[in-house]
């Protein structure tokens, strides 16, 4: 086993790199961020972009939610063949390959002339944004230690802000600009992701640690097949088939079968994909159990506030993107702030308490929301769930760094980032269904209130509101504004059981150093450690 240093060579290097500069670590965390903007941007751009984009398609509710459910399925199923990858090979070539991987979708995304091409293109994107996702944490725990780690996790908090914001913005003033198009939503990225390698490739050092690279393929295709085939049930139930169906006596049993025999080939395997030892550490069980309900509540719900404000509340695309902006303004101070102070104190678990309590409470009050309740009231319950999610979604992700050995930090990390984005897939399908049958009951009350028995129309269609008579348009959106409500509301249950996951995690003190601790008798049977320890003791 050798040690090179990414960028030049560095023959007989020791096993960790020299501790970088606080310069040198902004100069490597540009390229970046630049890569974390962009993969984020890639999910917020079409945020309030998607309603006129489905409608130009001719696309339904339930392409509504497969466009989002196809990225984060490809970043679920990808992010922990990503985190192996970086525990084994180059980080700087992985997220360069990541960042190219993401150019190619949005390409293709842009290209696309029906809803099939757009949600496969979308897919391809999410490879991209599952590489981007995993190794933007494994690269800066690579280079920074646990205890400074809080100053900088500020930073990213500080980019995920700024990319959600401006991402609906950029996504509806793109909209509303008629010589630009909804294409050149996946087009705007390209030339971020191009300077993100381009600085990457200027500015990355890293030690990388020339081993055997043993990749576990089976592995690999029994957590995609058994995720997916999960994810396609709970969209298409209720909907293209019923709960209590055939399809679903198939899918469901079929998901475990493949899920139980993903638990036995890791179990077996050299380099698993995801090692089971890792939960038998007790922060990284309740930490992914943390993050898996903390997904289901912030991609499940918050993707539908485009919706909620365009069609309950007729907003333009634009206006749609500014209505958020206390959400993520509340996201961007705590997690500057949060971050900040832990790396002062040493102390993140109060931080985590305290996030996912007030995203419960967040998602709770917005369960009260409906087309005509009172904008400032929206603005604190978002703000609410903004502060909660900054102090929480950055700071699980340390705290499982932090109990791991430098060698499992990319296995580790994209454990934590697997189970977020499989969360949120689950919550985005789930909820979109929800919302989708909600809006179908209310309208029908609506209507019937109005002696109406039907519009004539597709109504598995989004509607224009612009194209409805003053009553019909009345009743859609209350409609819409009601089945948003409840789906906020339905999130709310999964804030708090990640609340009550991340009350039982055990605080333990940052460490200071990336080093790996010496053990105090190396095991019996592996030489290699053995003969280093010796060297290093002489």
């Amino acid at each position: 086993m050798t040690t090179t240093i990414e960028g030049r060579p560095a023959a007989g290097a020791p096993p960790t790199a020299e501790p970088m500069s606080h310069r040198q670590i902004l100069e490597a965390l540009t390229g970046l961020l630049l890569g974390m903007f962009v993969a984020i941007l890639s999910s917020t751009i079409v945020t309030n972009a998607l309603p006129t984009i489905l409608t130009d398609l001719h696309g339904g509710q339930s392409a509504y939610t497969w466009v989002v459910t196809s990225t984060l399925l490809a970043t679920t199923a990808t992010t922990p063949i990503w985190g192996k990858l970086a525990d084994l090979t180059s980080k700087k070539m992985l997220v360069q390959i990541a960042l190219v991987i993401y150019v190619a979708g949005s390409a293709l995304a842009g290209l696309s002339q029906n809803i099939g091409e757009l949600i496969a293109a979308r897919t391809v994107q999410g490879i991209g944004v599952g590489g981007l996702t995993a190794l933007a944490q494994v690269i800066m725990a690579a280079m920074i230690s646990p205890r400074e780690r809080g100053r900088y996790s500020g930073y990213l908090g500080a980019v995920f802000a700024v990319a959600t914001v401006s991402g609906p913005l950029i996504g509806g003033i793109i909209v509303d600009t008629s010589w630009l198009g909804w294409r050149w939503c996946f087009y705007v990225g390209v030339p971020i992701a191009a300077l993100a390698i381009v600085v990457l490739q200027k500015t990355l050092r890293l030690p990388v640690i020339k081993r055997k690279v043993k990749i576990d393929y089976l592995g690999a295709t029994l957590v995609t097949a058994a995720v997916s085939l999960l994810l396609i049930w709970v969209s298409l139930a209720g909907d293209q088939f019923g709960w209590l169906s055939w399809e679903t006596a198939l899918m469901v049993p079929g998901a475990l079968v493949l899920g139980a025999l993903f638990v036995f080939v890791e179990s077996r395997a050299v380099e698993p994909i995801i090692p089971l030892g890792l939960f038998r550490n007790r922060t990284v069980v309740l930490a992914t159990v943390a993050s898996l309900f903390v997904g289901v509540a912030m991609f499940g719900a918050s993707v539908f506030l485009s919706q909620y404000f365009q069609i309950a509340r007729g907003d333009s695309p634009t206006v749609s993107g500014l209505r958020t902006l206390p959400m993520i303004g509340g996201l961007f101070l705590a997690s500057t702030i949060s971050g900040r102070i832990i790396t002062a104190t040493g102390k993140w678990k109060r931080f985590l308490v305290a996030g996912a309590f007030l995203v419960t409470v967040g998602f709770a009050l917005m369960g009260t929301a409906r087309a005509d309740t009172p904008y400032w009231h929206l603005a604190l319950f978002m703000a609410l769930i903004g502060v909660g999610l900054g102090m929480t979604m950055q700071n699980l992700v340390l705290a499982v760094q932090n109990t791991v050995r430098v060698s499992e930090l990319g296995t580790s990390s994209s454990t934590v980032a697997f189970f977020r984005s499989l969360g949120g897939a689950v919550g985005v399908s789930a909820l979109g269904a929800v919302l989708g049958h909600k809006v179908t009951d209310y309208l029908a009350d609506g209507l019937r209130a109005l002696g109406v028995t039907s519009t004539g129309g597709d109504s598995g269609s989004l509607p224009d509101l612009a194209t409805l008579p003053a009553p019909i348009r009345t009743v859609v959106m209350d409609a819409y504004g009601h089945a948003a409500g409840d789906v906020f509301l339905y999130a709310a249950p999964f804030a708090l059981l990640a609340f009550v996951a991340v009350l039982f995690i055990r605080e333990v003190a940052l460490r200071t150093s990336n080093a790996e601790p010496v053990p105090a008798a190396p095991p019996a049977n592996d030489v290699e450690n053995v003969v280093e320890l010796a060297s290093a003791r002489r």
